[in-house]
């Protein structure tokens, strides 16, 4: 008889080295198998290779009765679907109960985006006097023309960026790096901050470390500081947009996909292993169409 607590140590090695799985994700599937534990003990179960298909489809309805979202309880028994997969890999159980189980449809929403008019509004409001007021101007002009991730924008050091080729490595999901090309506005804000924001605020606080987005008191740059910088750009330029950091990397994609690149570019310089998770952008392209043909057409 095998304790699902007993298994877990070894399905958290597994996503660590063979998945590559981000620290985020494996606290997530940690939370996930834990839950199901907690429901193995409330209907008496002891052991893992005990539960069959009705128990799984018993513990989905335990979800739905929380009044879940569809993408959670989706996650949850995508979850528990690896679980169990690795378990009969490594012959602790003969059979998946969750394999037959089917996944609910994921309510599809349209990533925000913000608008050129929108993004000038904040870029044109930013204050370059300051050291902080240039590391602002960099943050903003990063975010946007590489569209990366606000994790992976805290991770990056000095030595990634290549001024020369106008490119910054990024460390993406699942170690997996890629190169971004700089454009202009963006190597210039990059050079400004680092000679002139950076610099004067690493010597002040007799600081060093090799990463570029730095806070006031030198330390690196965390993606909760980046939401509140955000915040505070926000507050300044106008106050009838609402701006969280993914909504840099939902304009980055889809102002590409406007101005004709094609969805395969797209998706390596998001870094989806799916073209499936870039495919959502083409939706909003297609609905700003129609908002613009229903705006413009005499007869729509």
């Amino acid at each position: 008889m095998l304790h699902a607590n007993q298994a877990l140590p070894s399905f958290i090695e597994y996503l660590q080295i063979e998945k590559n799985c981000s620290h985020y994700t494996i606290e997530s599937y940690q939370r996930d198998i834990e839950e199901f534990v907690l429901f193995m003990t409330e209907q008496g179960m002891k052991s893992i290779d005990s539960v069959e298909y009705f128990d799984a489809r018993l513990f989905l309805t335990k979800l739905y009765e929380r009044n879940l979202s569809k993408r959670t309880v989706a996650r949850k028994t995508s979850c528990l679907r690896s679980f169990y997969k690795f378990l009969m890999r490594e012959g602790l159980v003969k059979e998946n109960p969750f394999s037959l189980v089917s996944l609910p449809k994921k309510d599809q929403k349209l990533p925000r985006f913000l608008y050129e008019e929108e993004l000038n509004q904040l870029f044109s409001s930013l204050e370059l006097e300051s050291p902080m007021g240039l590391r602002d101007a960099a943050l903003l002009e990063l975010l946007y023309a590489t569209g990366i991730r606000v994790s992976e924008g805290c991770d990056i050091k000095l030595q990634d960026l290549d001024f020369s080729l106008g490119t910054v490595l990024v460390h993406g999901k699942g170690k997996k790096d890629r190169y971004m090309p700089l454009g202009q506005y963006a190597k210039d804000a990059l050079a400004s901050y680092i000679q002139d924001g950076r610099a004067t605020v690493m010597t002040s606080q007799a600081k060093s470390h090799p990463f570029l987005l730095i806070n006031f008191r030198g330390d690196p740059l965390t993606p909760r500081g980046v939401r509140y910088i955000l915040t505070a750009i926000i507050k300044k330029a106008a106050n009838n947009i609402e701006l969280h950091p993914h909504m840099l990397r939902h304009s980055f994609a889809t102002h590409l996909l406007n101005n004709g690149a094609d969805l395969r570019t797209v998706q390596e310089l998001l870094g989806h292993s799916k073209i499936s998770s870039t495919q959502i952008y083409t939706h909003v392209t297609k609905e700003q169409l129609r908002k613009v043909y229903n705006a413009s057409h005499p007869r729509a």
